[in-house]
């Protein structure tokens, strides 16, 4: 590696910088000086640019509300449409199916999918997403020595090449799985339930996953106010999950009451 490469990039950084800066304030003044001169039709254009932002806003909002809902049945449904139009559905559309299954602890569901799922170069290239379901599936499942060992093998995978923050939320992601496989063996480290509260909220889909494990260390950690801040708002979850049992136990562990069944 050449030893002048960081210090190459930092100045390419600086320089971008600085012509972002120049051109945002040039568009700025562009901006005040036809706001002054036109203002009907500036206002007219804001309000389109607020209204374009407020619906992509609420849209994201409804999203994340249905994916912590817990209904596996209307997320698949929402994602339907596009399931078929991805790259190798043959592999990737049960791998997706397979991953809202398992996400809402349908176990059964999640195995019976990924085993629908056609071999080939896709379902190699999909080593990332298979160890990430293994592990949640065998963490499931109770098999921990399984999960632990396929938490370990993603860990070890080599960083993804792709955007800083972006692969920030992989790498958060992965190290989750571990951090998820440990809790249910009660074999947890520090920083483990930090770390799976953090992954609730990186991705909503696996929100209550995180949650339940997060919730387990809470228990062992003696802190029983944590766990009912950590399931508040949970699903009723129906006989299908395995989450029904993990509440319920979860629940009398900690003396809080039991959600309605669904």
């Amino acid at each position: 590696m050449d030893p002048f490469d960081s210090e190459d990039e930092g100045q390419g950084s600086r320089l971008i910088s600085v012509l972002l800066f120049t051109g945002s304030a040039a568009l700025a003044a562009v901006a005040l000086q036809f706001a002054w001169h036109q203002p009907v039709i500036m206002t007219a254009v804001l309000s389109v640019v607020l209204a374009f932002a407020a619906a992509r806003w609420l849209a994201r909002r409804k999203l994340r509300r249905l994916l912590r809902s817990g209904d596996v049945r209307s997320v698949l449904q929402r994602w339907s449409p596009t399931l078929h139009r991805i790259p190798h559905p043959a592999t990737m559309a049960p791998l997706m199916t397979a991953t809202a299954f398992a996400a809402y602890g349908w176990v059964e569901k999640a195995r019976a999918a990924m085993a629908a799922a056609e071999r080939g170069p896709a379902w190699e290239a999909a080593l990332e997403h298979r160890l990430f379901l293994d592990t949640l599936l065998c963490t499931f499942e109770g098999d921990l020595d399984t999960a632990l060992d396929r938490a370990g093998r993603l860990e070890r995978l080599p960083p993804p090449k792709v955007s800083a923050p972006f692969r920030d939320r992989v790498v958060t992601l992965r190290v989750a799985a571990g951090a998820l496989a440990r809790a249910f063996a009660h074999t947890s480290v520090p920083g483990d339930r930090a770390l799976l509260e953090r992954a609730s909220e990186v991705s909503p889909l696996i929100f209550w996953a995180m949650r339940y494990a997060a919730a387990v260390i809470a228990i062992d950690e003696g802190e029983l106010t944590r766990v009912g801040e950590l399931l508040a708002d949970a699903p009723s979850w129906p006989q299908e999950s395995t989450f029904r049992a993990f509440h319920d136990e979860i629940a009398d562990r900690a003396g809080l009451p039991r959600p309605v069944s669904a």
